[in-house]
């Protein structure tokens, strides 16, 4: 699972693709989550790609 803001989403889902060989599944960050940030970056996280 990987949290990511709007600039690095394209690379996370890359990532799940390259890492797992399955469709991710692209979410919106939960409203008890808005303070988590990306994990590329500093930015507040939007997204959350997943594998499962």
């Amino acid at each position: 699972m990987i949290y990511c803001c709007e600039e690095h989403v394209d690379l996370a889902i890359d990532t799940i693709v390259d890492e797992f060989e399955t469709f991710p599944l692209l979410s919106k960050v939960e409203a008890e989550d808005l303070s988590t940030t990306c994990e590329y970056c500093q930015n507040r996280a939007i997204y959350v790609v997943a594998n499962e």
